[in-house]
């Protein structure tokens, strides 16, 4: 079976020491299509007295979509003035997703337990929200979570929140963390993917107690990759995979040598899935 045609993306997070406008440009020298940026670092640019219409300026430069920024935080847990506060701050950040032309938003779980019925209303209102200016709160859910870590239950938090307009993360550093199975793609629509992380495991340590600095790059580790690759096309997805390492080892080399490295361990992966 032959895969689908992916499109690359490149998460700021494998470029996490560089800022927003070089990690722009590294991805656009280096051939990907899109940007994942993270609002920290947006907020870093603005603080050093930057624009966001530079930020915008420079994805023009290099024809770079921007298929999600990262992320939402404790909307989902949070109730009363409290929630007020968190839904602020998810409005700023939702202002400054559209102001560069993001599609989506990523929207992530509670640390510990979580309550369905409330998040899922919440995600409900943070979707109604974003759509006021054009941009969609994608569900994640975190595998090193104590509760919302498989695919599984990211969809039944968007079944429940019962909106068209809901999507789900994912991420094969999550699903293997969280201990779900990865066939349970074969559960979802295409169009309910708001993006794929794409990462390999090690084998070491063990799956279980991994954490996001134990990413390798894709085919550098243990991970049934191909197989993740064909059940997204077996579905009919043919988004984006965004590759999205944590690696000092990364950040301290040249960001357009590692963001060509990246894009080229992502092909080959996918060339060999087919």
């Amino acid at each position: 079976m032959a895969t689908a045609q992916f499109r690359y993306c490149l998460n700021g997070s494998t470029l996490r020491t560089t800022p927003v406008l070089g990690q722009i440009e590294a991805a656009g020298r280096a051939g990907y299509e899109a940007i994942e940026l993270w609002h920290d670092k947006l907020d870093e640019h603005l603080a050093a007295g930057g624009t966001l219409g530079e930020v915008r300026a420079a994805l023009a430069h290099w024809k770079l979509a921007v298929p999600t920024t990262i992320y939402l935080a404790r909307w989902f847990e949070t109730t009363g003035d409290e929630h007020l506060a968190v839904m602020g701050d998810c409005l700023r950040k939702l202002n400054q997703a559209a102001a560069i032309g993001a599609v989506h938003v990523i929207a992530c779980p509670p640390m510990g337990a979580a309550d369905y019925e409330t998040g899922s209303r919440h995600y409900r209102e943070l979707l109604e929200l974003g759509l006021t200016l054009g941009v969609k709160p994608a569900m994640e859910f975190l595998g090193f979570v104590e509760e919302l870590n498989t695919i599984d239950l990211a969809l039944d938090v968007v079944r429940r929140a019962g909106h068209p307009a809901g999507t789900i993360v994912l991420d094969p550093f999550h699903v293997s963390r969280g201990g779900g199975s990865m066939e349970s793609i074969r559960k979802l629509r295409p169009e309910q993917i708001a993006v794929c992380h794409f990462n390999d495991i090690p084998a070491e340590p063990p799956a279980h107690v991994q954490r996001d600095e134990d990413r390798v790059l894709p085919g550098a580790g243990v991970y049934d990759l191909k197989r993740f690759v064909q059940l997204l096309s077996e579905i009919g997805y043919s988004g984006w995979l965004s590759l999205e390492l944590f690696r000092q080892d990364l950040w301290d080399r040249d960001p357009e040598e590692v963001a060509r490295l990246g894009l080229q361990a992502m092909r080959e992966v996918v060339e060999s899935a087919g």
